[in-house]
Order: C-alpha cells, then sequence, then structure tokens
C-alpha cells in the first residue's frame, strides 16, 4: 500500500458524498467513490481490494425519500443498510487495517428535563433517548455497537445545509412546507464542517464527535435569514409540535448538541467553525452571490 492517502467514499452517488468527493479533488487527493451496497461482504472486500484506500469515508445508509418517513413502511431494509451494512464495513475496514469515517446523526436525541432548550446541550457521552422513528432507532442502536472500533471516526451530522438548494438540504425542505415547527436546534453547516472531517479522517481521530455548528438556532430565524438574503419576497407559517404530528408519520428529533469536544479537537489543527448564526449568513451570503433563488 502507498504512502499517499487514497480516500475511498462510500454511497458515491449520494449528497453527501458528492461534496466529499468534490473537496477532496480540490485538495488534489487521490479519491474514489463506490455504490457497492454495505451489506454485501465479498464485494465490499473486493472494493477494498481493488481502490486500497488509507481512508473509508462513509455516507451510505438510508434516509428515507423524501423524508424519514419512508423508513416506517421499510423496517427491514433499513436495518440492512443502516445496522447491518454499516456494522459490516466498519468490520472490513478494521480487518485491512483502514481508518473509516462514518457520517451518523445527532437525531437520536430529544430535549428533556436534564437537556432543556437553551442549555448546553447533549454530550457525546449521553445515551439517546429520541426512539420517535425508526430511522433514529437504528441509528441509535448501531452507534452502540460501532463506537468499540479502533478504527472508526463517527461524526453526528444535524440537519445539514449545503451552499445550494439541492433536495437534501435542510433549508430546501423547510422552505417547502406549507408551515414549521419554530424550535432551536443543532444544524450542520457543510462548508464549514466537510473540510474538517478530511482533516480528522487524515489525522486518524476515532470515537464520536458531535459534528455541527456551536449552538442552536430556531426555524424562523433560518427562514428569516433566508429571506434577508436570499429570497426576498419569501413567507412562511408556524404550527405546533402537536399540529405537526397529525401529518406525520414518524416523530421528529428536536435537540441541541454540545460541541466543545469538536471545537477543541479542530483547535489542535487550527480550525475554527463558526457559530450557527454567523454560519447561516455566510452560506446564505454565498448562495446570494452565486444567485441562487
Amino acid at each position: 500500500m502507498s504512502s499517499e492517502n487514497v480516500f475511498l467514499i462510500w454511497g458515491g452517488e449520494g449528497w453527501v458524498a458528492g461534496h466529499l468527493k468534490t473537496l477532496l479533488e480540490g485538495q488534489g487527493k487521490k479519491v474514489f467513490t463506490t455504490t457497492v451496497r454495505m451489506q454485501d461482504r465479498e464485494k465490499v472486500l473486493a472494493e477494498l481490494e481493488r481502490f486500497k484506500p488509507t481512508h473509508v469515508l462513509n455516507a451510505a445508509g438510508s434516509t428515507g425519500r423524501p423524508n424519514v418517513d419512508w423508513c416506517e413502511d421499510h423496517k427491514e431494509e433499513t436495518v440492512r443498510n443502516n445496522v447491518v451494512g454499516t456494522l459490516n464495513l466498519a468490520d472490513c475496514c478494521f480487518l485491512k487495517g483502514i481508518h473509516i469515517t462514518v457520517f451518523a446523526t445527532g437525531c437520536i436525541y430529544t430535549y428533556d428535563e436534564a437537556h432543556p432548550m437553551g442549555g448546553a446541550g447533549y454530550l457525546e457521552t449521553d445515551k439517546a433517548n429520541f426512539a420517535g422513528s425508526f430511522y433514529s432507532e437504528t441509528k441509535a442502536h448501531v452507534e452502540e455497537i460501532m463506537k468499540f472500533y479502533s478504527n472508526c471516526l463517527i461524526l453526528r451530522l444535524r440537519m445539514p445545509v449545503s451552499d445550494d438548494l439541492n433536495p437534501r438540504n435542510f433549508v430546501t425542505k423547510i422552505a417547502k412546507y406549507d408551515r414549521v415547527v419554530d424550535i432551536p436546534n443543532s444544524n450542520s453547516i457543510l462548508t464549514d464542517l466537510l473540510p474538517a472531517s478530511i482533516l480528522m479522517a487524515e489525522h486518524k481521530d476515532t470515537g464520536i464527535y458531535n459534528f455541527t455548528n456551536p449552538g442552536a438556532i430556531s426555524h424562523n430565524e433560518v427562514l428569516s435569514l433566508f429571506k434577508e438574503y436570499v429570497r426576498p419576497d419569501f413567507s412562511w407559517k408556524n404550527f405546533t409540535l402537536e399540529e405537526q404530528a397529525k401529518v406525520i408519520k414518524a416523530g421528529r428529533s428536536n435537540c441541541k448538541l454540545d460541541t466543545t469536544k469538536l471545537i477543541n479537537k479542530l483547535k489542535e489543527y487550527n480550525y475554527e467553525v463558526p457559530e450557527i448564526h454567523e454560519a447561516y449568513k455566510g452560506c446564505f451570503q454565498r448562495m446570494a452571490k452565486a444567485g441562487v433563488k
């Protein structure tokens, strides 16, 4: 195996995977992608042998189309992708001595008395307490097992946002809803965070990290900034959690994640992640400059 870093991205046709590929290519890194199913052990091992990566970036899995409600009616497929497949890929990488970065989710928590709105947020060591959706349940269960792999870096994204209006972008989704709830949440601005994931992978960091911008922002604050910078004629309405529950099949996680561990780690690499309100301003300013409407 060459001493040069070689990246292999799983979930090669996905949204986050595409951003990672573009980012790595822009940095002049050697990068490949694959769409091989993670649960197919023989094909996974064959891909690892074919590309001989030093780093695997796992951006695959089932999030559901158009949203996590899909997982409620496709439980076996969700388990195969999010649990069996994710663990199989981590295990194969372990056997081959390959570092793997898993883009996981922080949507495994919900506000409670010990973690109220306005509080410090959930730590990486806190047990998952949100079971409102089957998607979140699978993610919480697999993380509990995967964290024992010594070659594995687990990055918990939440409500990811890109500098365009891709259908997978959290802003694109809520901008199309008739009504939204107005609750503060941790969000992940990909432009800020994906370069950090490459740094952490290259340094072979392991363990679990809350992978969001510091702080929490409400849906109304997000859409107000969207209106200010991107779409001046935009308008929206709110509804309560009780009203929302009547029109969705699976519950939605609402929580804030504590990013102290992440920020301290990135300081070692002289990398800073902006607070979420400032991060959104930067994101929407980039959208406006690019002519995104």
